[in-house]
Parts: structure tokens; C-alpha cells; sequence
């Protein structure tokens, strides 16, 4: 696949066109070509640019959103393929994610999901308003690295302390890490908590699951 191919595929998530991104992952396996190769050189490196430009102020959280949802539609494409042929990514480690019982916002929390993913982790999304109890036993049910907790209110916050606590009485911490993330935390607060990471942002969470499993 020559390499204006990948520019092409870059572009695409650049631009938060998933109907392109799409497309493109389709082509590239009707072309024969390495779907790993189509990720890791074509579409991750639009993704990581997204995420730089985001991080200095130069594009925006629906810039970011929408290359969030065109990377998942290529890795949607991309993916049974890989799977069919044998050949998978190197999994940096297993993250349960979720936003706390009472808060049903999804948003961010399905975009560090999506980053997540895109950079290498094996992503279990537990959706929102989740029990503390789920999280506990999805992780010990994964063998989970990471578990990652999102509130978006002031009034669930709380409830990252009830997942720890969930994690302590099934026997799972200190082995699984916890990060926090959302509009209210702090990371005073997840040192409050005993949380071994907080992410302020999508890019940021993924460079805080990367230093927690050491990659």
C-alpha cells in the first residue's frame, strides 16, 4: 500500500469523518493490504495529531469527538479482519471503564474508551450509572490492569471512593490500579481517594494508563 494511502486514512480521522475512515479500512482490505498496518500507520497517526492539537489549544473537545468516532469506525472494519486472520495488536493492558452509579453521562467517559483503545488497550465499557460491585467483579471477571472511573457531578464523585472500596473488599487492589476522570475531579481529590491516576481529558487518560502499566 503505497504511503499516500495512509495519508489518506490519517486525514480522514483528522477531518472526524467516520463515513471516510470507513471506507478507507474497506479498501484496504479489499486491496489485500495488512489491516495492522493500515491502524498503527494510517489512522493512529491522525488520532495522535488530533490529540497534540487538542492539547495545545489548537482544536477543540468536538474536533476531538469526532475523530474519536471515526477511528472507532475504522477499527470496526479493521478488527474482524485482524481477528480472522490471527493477528492482533500488542494489548497494553485491560481497562473496565464506566461512569459511577448516579451519573448517566456518557460522553467522556466513551471517549477515552474509544482513545484507549485506539492506542493499544483492551477496553470493557461498562456504560453509565454503574455499581460499584460491577466494576469489582468485571475486573476480577477480566483480570483487569486498570479500572477506570468517570463522574461528571459533584454529587457522584463519591462514588470512585465506593469502586476502591469495592476493588479493597474483593481482594483486587493494590494488583488493579484505579484512574479518575471527569468535569469535577481533581487530582487532589483522587489522592483524597487513593486513585493511582487521574486523567483530565481523554489525552490525558491515555497518558496516565500508559505510565501505569509502564509503556
Amino acid at each position: 500500500m503505497p504511503d499516500p494511502f495512509f495519508q489518506t486514512m490519517r486525514q480522514s480521522i483528522v477531518d472526524g469523518d467516520p463515513e471516510a475512515a470507513a471506507t478507507l479500512a474497506r479498501q484496504c482490505l479489499r486491496s489485500g493490504a495488512d489491516p495492522l498496518a493500515a491502524i498503527q500507520q494510517g489512522f493512529i497517526p491522525g488520532l495522535d495529531f488530533v490529540g497534540a492539537q487538542f492539547a495545545c489549544g489548537e482544536m477543540f473537545l468536538p474536533d476531538l469527538v469526532l475523530a474519536g468516532e471515526a477511528m472507532k469506525a475504522a477499527l470496526a472494519v479493521l478488527e474482524p479482519e485482524m481477528r480472522s486472520r490471527g493477528t492482533q495488536r500488542k494489548t497494553l493492558g485491560k481497562v473496565v471503564l464506566g461512569t459511577v452509579q448516579g451519573d448517566i453521562h456518557e460522553i467522556g467517559k466513551t471517549l477515552v474508551g474509544t482513545m484507549l483503545a485506539a492506542n493499544g488497550f483492551e477496553v470493557y465499557d461498562l456504560g453509565a450509572d454503574v455499581p460499584a460491585e460491577r466494576f469489582a467483579e468485571k475486573a476480577g471477571e477480566v483480570n483487569a490492569d486498570i479500572v477506570g472511573l468517570s463522574a461528571l457531578l459533584t454529587t457522584t464523585m463519591t462514588g470512585q471512593r465506593d469502586v476502591i472500596q469495592a476493588l479493597e473488599r474483593a481482594g483486587l487492589r493494590p494488583r488493579v490500579k484505579v484512574m479518575v476522570g471527569g468535569a469535577p475531579v481533581t487530582p487532589a481529590w483522587a489522592g483524597e481517594i487513593h486513585a493511582d491516576g487521574y486523567g483530565a481529558d481523554a489525552i490525558g487518560a491515555v497518558a496516565e494508563a500508559r505510565r501505569i502499566v509502564g509503556a
